[in-house]
């Protein structure tokens, strides 16, 4: 620790710490444009200036290492009159366009300028203006306003990991751009605008729909990936205009994707507001009473054992607690949350990311089996980068070829490999056996297959066979792509003794032995496989799963109310309700409520608070909300035949995952450009 006095108060200071972190610690406030605690010091913009004494001159606090017994001083007749200079400078080029901004009321500029700028200008000459770049359907570019700060080049580079923005020309000429007219292909690069400090990027699709002070703020999580990432909703009315995301250190830390931050535009499109009953072939609007009639209509005379239901990837915990006592009490064991066949379930340490997100940077080896995280789990991949760029990392990947924004070791294709390596005569063995703390990445793309749960077992021994569970450390993950999975898993929405999974659901449903199935929300599997029996669906958008029902009910989005997620790592999380459903949707447990009195067998609960004490009965994982309580280390998996064939990756297409994102106008020209279009696509073979 070093001792510093920061205008006349000493502070003391971790080793490595700048001056800037130590006038912060002492309480000063410096201002800065360049600077940020997740990005390489750069020193470009000069606004940190502060006085040290027996230096010739003022120092750029961002980049001067802090020293045992150095005095600094941040408010002298000096600093503020180099600040003045300095914000002189930056403001000669800068476009008098403040009331026009779609920045204003929240730039840093605009603020910095107030607070330590001149109240008048002395610049008459031509101002100097540099033409937008076109980075693509995200990020709307206004570059004269850019005071080269390279915030987005150093997150392009070091964050994002796709090199694309750099600095073009020297001096007055120096422009900020992507070399080649280009979009941006990176997944993370809307949070260039959370960066830019002065306006030069900001949000295209939110661009002159509103002002910043104009937006009802909701904290929330993000439930479009298993992540669970931090976000504030911004709403007008009864319209989400945009998502930004929120600090958390153990999660997302200050970023998120660009799915999560620009899909808000589908949650106002093919929105489900009323209920509709099929007749002669057509459905037809019809009342809540009239479509709980039709659904009871349909269960007479329909068995326990010939009713099933499917939950879908954005179910909440407390609508699949409602639907699963629901199935339950009318004598069904046929229910699953599983739609893409992930052969994971028992010992709760088999399903969960049980290093957790934020441990991945202690990690020194890690083994990723059939998982392509940079479109599975932005984030996730995300932590790995960073772990990476501080060295010491090795990466080995069982699976297809990806740019994973990192360099890894391809070791094979399929589980002939990941057998090669729990018998120990892979040449991989060697770095896991040499790792303090080896990981291994089990994704959805090798688990949700015929020999699923014997690619689990054999994952589990080698995990086992290199230390990786142990007291402190456990380096079993498992990567899921659907925010509903883990807490479906904690809650048992699995087929219990003599029960039909989903494959068994779709095929009961074909045959005729299946003749009732409720869809929550279950879009992404075969729906024409259903035709044969009486489909319910219920949910917030009209996709697959809609267009085969015989009766639809109107559910809500994640941003329309209190609902409770479960993350990867098993991190209970929970939404808030930023606006209300539109039409006659309702929240989905209430749904499920209102429906079980109509039957006869109404469910225990009333209140919102009943059905999450009903969860935390059938889990205790649910008593606690926004922590991590380790798993104990169980058997999970299925020894058997490891003949299938080379894995391939859950997502085909990062953009449209669900039903919100497929509804998504800027999410379809996402997809378009990146992946349809094949130009500057994320994730392919190279």
């Amino acid at each position: 620790m070093m001792k510093l006095t920061i205008d006349g108060i000493e502070v003391e200071v971790e080793d490595g710490s700048t001056v800037l972190q130590a006038c912060e610690q002492a309480g000063a406030e410096v201002p800065r444009f360049c600077f940020h605690d997740r990005l390489s010091i750069a020193g470009n913009c000069r606004m940190c200036l502060v006085d040290l004494e027996k230096a010739p001159k003022p120092i750029a606090s961002c980049a001067m290492p802090a020293g045992d017994g150095m005095v600094v001083h941040t408010n002298t007749p000096e600093i503020k009159k180099a600040r003045e200079g300095v914000m002189e400078f930056l403001l000669i080029n800068h476009p008098l366009d403040c009331p026009i901004c779609d920045q204003g009321g929240e730039c840093d500029l605009q603020d910095q300028a107030m607070a330590y700028g001149r109240h008048f200008s002395r610049y008459g000459e031509h101002k100097r203006a540099v033409k937008n770049k076109d980075v693509g359907p995200l990020i709307e570019t206004i570059m004269t306003r850019c005071i080269h700060c390279t915030r987005c080049v150093r997150f392009a580079d070091e964050i994002a990991g796709v090199e694309e923005f750099g600095a073009v020309f020297r001096g007055e000429h120096m422009e900020i751009g992507t070399y080649v007219e280009k979009a941006v292909s990176s997944e993370l690069s809307g949070n260039m605008i959370d960066l830019c400090p002065v306006g030069a990027l900001t949000s295209k699709p939110f661009a002159f729909t509103a002002r910043s002070w104009e937006l009802r703020k909701t904290e929330s999580i993000d439930v479009l990936d298993a992540v669970g990432s931090s976000i504030r909703v911004d709403s007008r009315g009864g319209e989400v205009m945009r998502i930004v995301p929120r600090l958390n250190e153990d999660v997302n830390e200050e970023w998120i994707s660009d799915k999560s931050r620009f899909a808000c535009d589908g949650l106002s499109k093919r929105r489900l507001d009323r209920c509709y009953v099929r007749k002669d072939g057509k459905l037809e609007e019809a009342s809540w009473a009239q479509a709980f009639a039709a659904t009871a209509e349909a269960l007479k005379g329909v068995s326990g054992d010939q009713a099933a239901a499917i939950a879908g990837d954005l179910a909440d915990c407390e609508s699949m607690t409602a639907l699963k006592d629901l199935m339950t009490g009318l004598g069904s064991n046929h229910m699953d949350c599983r739609q893409d066949g992930a052969k994971l379930g028992g010992a709760r340490a088999g399903y969960l990311f049980n290093t957790t997100i934020a441990q991945i940077e202690d990690a020194d080896a890690i083994l990723i089996v059939g998982a392509d995280p940079r479109w599975e789990a932005s984030l996730v991949n995300a932590r790995i980068r960073k772990r990476y760029l501080r060295g010491g990392l090795k990466v080995g990947v069982i699976g297809a070829q990806r740019d994973l924004t990192y360099p890894y070791d391809l070791l094979g294709a399929g589980p002939q490999t990941l057998g090669e390596i729990a018998g120990g005569s892979h040449d991989f063995c060697q770095t896991l056996s040499a790792a303090e703390r080896p990981m291994l990445i089990v994704g959805p793309g090798a688990v949700a297959r015929d020999d699923g749960a014997g690619i689990l077992a054999a994952a589990r021994g080698v995990a086992e066979k290199f230390n990786m569970v142990r007291d402190g450390w456990n380096g079993f993950n498992v990567l899921h792509k659907a925010a509903s999975r883990v807490g479906g898993l904690d809650l048992g929405f699995v087929p219990a003794a003599g029960g039909r999974d989903v494959g068994a659901i779709l095929e009961g449903a074909e045959s005729g032995a299946i003749k009732f199935v409720w869809l929550l929300g279950a879009d992404e599997i075969d729906v024409a496989r259903l035709n044969n029996a009486f489909v319910v669906y219920q949910g917030h958008h009209g996709d697959a799963g809609a267009a085969a029902a015989d009766v639809v009910l109107p559910g809500a989005a994640y941003t329309e109310k209190d609902a409770t997620y479960v993350n990867l790592e098993g991190r209970v999380q929970r939404t808030r309700r930023a606006i209300f459903p539109p039409g006659e949707a309702r929240e989905d447990w209430t749904i499920l409520r209102a429906f079980s009195e109509v039957l006869g067998n109404t469910l225990p609960f009333d209140r919102l608070g009943d059905v999450r004490a009903r969860m935390a009965k059938i889990s205790t994982s649910f008593e606690t909300v926004d922590s991590v309580t380790p798993a104990a280390w169980d058997d999970f998996g299925t020894t058997g035949d490891l003949s299938g064939g080379a894995f391939s990756g859950a997502v085909d297409d990062f953009y449209l995952t669900d039903v919100i994102s497929r509804a998504s106008h800027t999410m379809a020209q996402c997809s378009g450009l990146f992946v349809t279009g094949q130009q500057g696509k994320t994730g392919t073979d190279g």
